[in-house]
């Protein structure tokens, strides 16, 4: 498909500004395979302290890196547009969600003014296919067909269900869709299997590597699960693993997976455990704690199985001898979710149950369940608050990168302050391309990331001083170990202030004992609101819909 974008390309300024070390060889670029989990807490993997089984992540950060000071947006469509650009959400355009159009910061899909992964990576010769959840705008000029990607099985934006296709959320390949919301889509499963995006997703992307790989080029494969984003549905046989696994209720797991991220070093063992306020697990009857505990072990087979598909893509790359050289990258698009918000249990309480599933599968995935605000609190352990909010549950992710032939002295657990705008300067910087400055005399915005290359070699890298979030509101601002932090500042709610390295799991309010230093982290909160198109604040209620170009 061929669009301006394209047509562009042959009109690059030359760069302005460079995010390349140095000049590598062409055989010794990497790989890069950026897997992304949908609405996964901070401490779900084993090797983050979780309690599900994911042996192939753990072995990804047995031989690579694990960062726990990573951040991300607090939302799937702001983080997937800063993922793919490089740059703060409102500054590609997608402050809010994609399907309406509330300004420049909030206008829900990427503008003119930024330049994606794909793009960069096409330009230095890299063979790019995505294979998943797009959510970064619906609109045609936005898909990833048109933002650099050579090949894209997948949806354009949210995926309503794992086991059928619905609403508008037909797949796509290569810019003609290819399964209506009235198809079944048995035929794009393998070997008589049902068909799971999970799976199906992993299909496309080892096709698309093989399919790089066969033509000499190094390849950006861009992987994004749904999973284990509501509504809760696995594969029976995994789900069956989990059934007695959850008996010890929300609040012991909490404390479990607490004490055992301590011991791993994922924590600072001074650090509080804070309180939640939540119905007691001892309170619930006998049928209400059984089916709290079916939906999670839902949940965990939504992430297992995800994690079986990861070993798939490392088996691949393994049998092609490839493993060593190429760069993985995994993390979560937000905290976990507590949707819908506010419900304790979850989605549809009451009406799906643990003794009508299956059956869920047979109604719309609105009519869908979801885990609700108790087990995501235990999935964001140790953190407050979940996905959409700026406190550390919602805006913390996992991050593991692997990469043999790249990282020194594997195994390692890093406190590096890093954002998600660090994966496309890493991509950038690594591959040895060059991000340019102006396309066809539209300006760039700079990009706000910093490299991970010199922390993967175990070199000095305390990554950002400061970083700046806004959603629904919500705001934040970290500059070195101090958290400034509030609720919703639009409404003007009291900002909160924390010492990260005293207190990440903000337990310790100190705005009134440093009101100096709390007015100057406002005051620098607001210019940078002012400068990334935050302000001013957007009237949700006046946005324009956006189409969904079919």
């Amino acid at each position: 498909m061929i669009n301006n974008r394209d047509i562009l390309k042959f009109c690059i300024v030359p760069s302005l500004f460079l995010i390349s070390c140095s000049e590598i060889p062409s055989e010794e670029r990497p790989n890069i395979l950026l897997v992304m989990a949908d609405d996964m807490g901070y401490s779900d993997l084993n090797c983050f302290g979780g309690e599900i089984n994911t042996p192939n992540l753990d072995l990804l950060a047995q031989n690579g890196v694990r960062y726990t000071q990573f951040y991300n947006t607090a939302r799937c469509c702001p983080t997937r547009a800063s993922l793919m650009t490089g740059l703060y959400p409102h500054e590609a355009g997608v402050g809010h969600m994609t399907h309406v159009n509330n300004g420049p910061g909030y206008q829900g899909y990427l503008n003119d003014s930024c330049y994606t992964i794909a793009e960069v990576l096409t330009d230095a010769g890299y063979y790019t296919a995505m294979s998943g959840k797009w959510h970064s705008g619906a609109v045609r000029q936005s898909w990833p067909e048109n933002r650099g990607f050579q090949n894209f099985f997948g949806i354009h934006h949210w995926v309503d269900s794992y086991f059928k296709v619905l609403y508008d959320c037909e797949i796509f390949e290569d810019g003609k869709m290819v399964i209506s919301e009235t198809e079944k889509p048995e035929l794009y499963a393998e070997n008589g299997l049902e068909w799971y995006t999970t799976d199906v997703f992993t299909n496309k992307a080892i096709e698309y590597m093989n399919k790089a790989l066969n033509s000499g080029k190094p390849f950006f494969q861009y992987v994004a699960y749904n999973a284990p984003h509501w509504p809760l549905e696995a594969h029976d046989d995994i789900i069956e693993k989990y059934l007695d696994s959850y008996s010890m209720g929300y609040e012991k797991l909490r404390e479990e997976k607490f004490l055992r991220m301590k011991e791993m070093g994922i924590l600072d063992k001074n650090w509080e455990l804070p309180e939640v306020t939540s119905p007691a697990w001892d309170s619930q009857s006998d049928s209400v704690k059984l089916d709290l505990e079916f939906r999670r072990a839902i949940y965990a087979a939504q992430v297992e199985i995800m994690d079986q598909n990861i070993g798939r893509m490392i088996s691949f790359l393994k049998e092609k001898g490839e493993l060593e050289n190429t760069l993985i990258f995994f993390l979560s698009d937000n905290g976990c979710s507590a949707e819908p918000m506010g419900e304790d249990y979850g989605w549809k309480w009451g009406e799906n149950t643990r003794w009508n599933y299956p059956d869920w599968r047979n109604n719309s995935a609105r009519q869908g369940a979801s885990q609700g605000r108790i087990w995501a609190v235990a999935s964001n352990t140790p953190f407050r608050k979940y996905k959409r909010f700026t406190h550390e549950g919602g805006i913390s992710s996992p991050l593991i990168v692997h990469w043999p032939n790249g990282i020194k002295d594997p195994g390692r657990i890093e406190n590096r302050i890093s954002h998600i705008v660090d994966i496309m300067a890493t991509c950038v910087d690594l591959a040895g391309a060059e991000y340019p400055g102006s396309i066809n005399g539209v300006p760039l915005k700079k990009l706000r990331g910093e490299s991970f290359k010199h922390s993967l070699l175990n070199e000095v890298d305390p990554g950002h001083d400061v970083l700046f979030w806004e959603h629904e509101g919500h705001g934040a601002l970290r500059k070195g170990k101090w958290k400034l932090v509030s609720v919703n500042p639009k409404n003007n709610q009291e900002w909160e202030l924390y010492d990260m390295e005293k207190d990440r799991t903000e337990t310790n309010n100190l705005a009134s004992t440093m009101p100096e230093l709390l007015k100057s982290l406002i005051e620098e909160w607001y210019n940078m609101a002012l400068e990334t198109n935050v302000l001013p604040w957007p009237d949700y209620s006046l946005g324009v819909k956006n189409p969904v170009d079919k």
